[in-house]
């Protein structure tokens, strides 16, 4: 990351060598603030924008309800479904830790609720709110990698490959609760860089109306809501799951160091001291104390009620206020404290390993999927026998491209200071990395569900390269634009041919044979 500290718009903004000696400097620094500015088509990048998601609505929603275990959930919506259903029928709380398992946040299973609300107690009741979930991150694929890339058209493509990627369309199609974890992970991304376009855009106020470097510290940035934002989405993606925890880190992170560049770009004498005094607390506070105000809101109804789970491990002396509040909060870390226990202890054990059970070596290609539900005695595919199936694992043309995608992405950061990619992989790899630290611990390709959304949008940066710049002939442009259809062309047609297997299509027997490519799928 310290790459990132160098001008992070070096690849895309003029270098002092090429402006001319005439050029005003406050001119030049202006543009090395604000760089590439946005597309001018905002009609036509919302019109865009509505129209993948529609056919990602499509695509995620077509007969959701399907396949269920005779009429109950499959695989772990046997955990997550009937706590939603039992928080819907109980005022908002668990009462009753079914199978002792009672170890995530309250969220994700309140979202779950939602959806069991409109429809009831069945396929489309606990499948709802994933799918909405699984869609809107389709439209924030769009708007970010627009925002990114500085292209409608890129924008568009990213939308394309997400809707084309079976680990986010089967996650938003199963009442777990990684789809929620993902989407807020995702939202916060986005907030965090109309952030840092905000931030620039203020600076190159300062910088045009001269004082900008009054300061050897710098300007003050005021509110910045955007920011803000991040820390509320972040709280809510640890109210699904703590591996929140990790994204608050790495955002963290990014945040100051776009603040430094930032500072640096404007001509500032002392930006590290600057961003040290002026910028480091307030992250601190949006992606820490907003975060955990956030996460301790979704808790609520939990302290608004008396019998919910684990609600009094700590007794509650006297009748004053003061001492609920302390016997509520002492609770509340006591469970956290079994829940963190439970994890620890969650290891693999050789007699009783899970067959479906994979480290995070094996994940960026997706070399062990998972398989959800599997009925081999259907009769729909117009033989005799045939196989029902659904299988999570990620589309091919895109997850066997993660490590180029990531090599590359490294590349671009530290030879090229490419903020874009920075931001990109230090996402990606704040989904991934942390799962190297207790290799012993049960683990599975779920896990990795939001990894999926930054390999999309590495994998966009890396295809944009194929179009060319803007001042490059014609024939390289049409050559460009047909590689970079012919690729996503070639991401839909894979897509296509696992959709029996990511949906429990009734197929026949070599077919279900000739869906799973490597023996480890197996």
């Amino acid at each position: 990351m310290s790459a990132l500290v160098a001008d992070d718009e070096a690849s895309r903004t003029p270098s002092p060598e090429t402006v001319t000696p005439a050029a005003d400097p406050t001119e030049v620094t202006r543009a090395r603030l604000l760089g590439t500015p946005m597309p001018t088509d905002r009609l036509r990048g919302w019109l865009v924008t509505l129209f993948v998601g529609l056919i990602g609505g499509i695509v995620r929603f077509q007969n959701l309800g399907w396949p269920t275990d005779q009429g109950t959930p499959v695989f772990d919506e046997k955990h997550y479904v009937p706590q939603a259903w039992q928080m819907l029928r109980n005022g908002g709380v668990e009462d009753n830790p079914g199978y002792e398992l009672t170890v995530h946040p309250p969220f994700g299973k309140t979202l779950l609720s939602i959806g069991e609300y409109l429809f009831g107690y069945n396929g489309w009741g606990w499948r709802f709110t994933a799918a909405v979930a699984g869609v809107l991150m389709i439209v924030l694929v769009v708007r970010i990698a627009r925002r990114l890339t500085r292209s409608t058209l890129l924008g568009g493509v990213a939308g394309v490959l997400l809707i084309a990627d079976g680990v986010s369309h089967l996650q938003s199609r199963m009442g777990m609760l990684d789809i929620f974890h993902a989407f807020f992970v995702l939202a916060a991304f986005g907030c965090l860089l109309l952030d840092r376009d905000l931030v620039r855009r203020r600076l190159a106020r300062a910088v045009e109306e001269g004082w900008a470097t009054a300061s050897a510290l710098g300007p003050r940035l005021g509110v910045r809501w955007w920011r803000l934002s991040g820390g509320v989405l972040l709280g809510l993606a640890c109210g699904v799951k703590w591996s929140g925890l990790y994204f608050m880190a790495a955002y963290g992170l990014l945040t100051v160091i776009f603040d430094l560049t930032a500072r640096r770009a404007a001509g500032v004498r002392s930006p590290w001291w600057g961003t040290l005094a002026r910028d480091v607390v307030p992250a601190l506070w949006a992606f820490v104390g907003v975060a955990l105000l956030a996460y301790l809101a979704t808790w609520s109804p939990w302290f608004a009620s008396e019998t919910s789970i684990d609600r009094h491990l700590v007794a509650t002396t006297g009748s004053d206020p003061i001492s609920v509040i302390k016997g509520a909060l002492g609770s509340l870390l006591q469970y956290h404290d079994k829940v963190l226990t439970f994890h620890e202890g969650l290891v693999t054990k050789p007699e009783s390993q899970h067959p479906w059970e994979s480290k995070p070596w094996t994940w960026p290609m997706s070399l062990r999927p998972m398989l959800y539900y599997y009925e081999g005695n259907t009769t729909a595919c117009g033989e005799s026998k045939c196989v029902s199936a659904t299988m999570l694992i990620g589309t091919p043309a895109l997850w066997w491209l993660s490590l180029p995608m990531l090599g590359w992405g490294l590349w671009r950061m530290f030879s090229k200071f490419d903020w874009r990619y920075g931001a990109v992989v230090t996402a990606y790899l704040a989904g991934y990395l942390p799962w190297f630290l207790n290799l012993d611990r049960q683990m599975y390709f779920f896990y990795a569900t939001p990894m999926a959304a930054f390999l999309v949008l590495g994998l966009t940066l890396t295809v944009g390269h194929l179009l060319g710049k803007a001042g490059d002939g014609p024939e390289r442009r049409r050559t460009g634009l047909l590689a970079l259809a012919l690729y996503v062309g070639l991401v839909v047609a894979n897509f296509a041919w696992l959709w029996p297997i990511l949906n429990g299509d009734s197929i026949t027997e070599w077919r279900w044979q000739a869906e799973l490519w490597l023996p480890s799928w197996r």
